[in-house]
């Protein structure tokens, strides 16, 4: 996978029509939804096994996404604790602008999320893995 400063390359989507809020803009909650799963797929860096998003930290929204963008999340794992991970995901659009590509960052956010385990209850870590 596709790695960088940022993490490695978690989801890319494309923005489409039915994306967009009553203006014409990608609804911001779409673009939220994106980030929740980038941040799902990160906690698997260390086997996380069953998460759940216990809280959004921090979100930032730098820059509007257009449709037609390619959405890029990249994510990687910056604090484990004894129930919980914190991922940090920053989100690129590339679009094509005066016939050249280029690649734009359009949102930041950290997300939390806890191990649970089948009945949805807390559980710990797996620290035996490195992260």
């Amino acid at each position: 996978m596709m790695e960088n400063r940022h993490g490695k390359l978690r989801t890319r989507v494309l923005a489409m029509p039915k994306d967009t809020n009553a203006k014409g803009n990608i609804f911001g909650g779409w673009i939220m939804s994106q980030i929740d799963i980038a941040g799902a797929l990160t906690t698997n860096d260390i086997d996380a096994g069953n998460v759940v998003t216990v809280a959004v930290n921090s979100l930032k929204f730098k820059k509007a996404v257009e449709v037609g963008d390619a959405l890029s999340c990249y994510g990687k794992i910056i604090n484990v604790g004894n129930t919980s991970i914190q991922t940090q995901i920053e989100v690129f659009a590339e679009r094509v602008v005066d016939h050249k590509e280029i690649s734009v960052h359009v949102t930041s956010a950290v997300i939390t999320y806890v191990c649970v385990d089948k009945n949805g209850n807390k559980r710990a870590v797996n620290k035996d893995n490195d992260y």
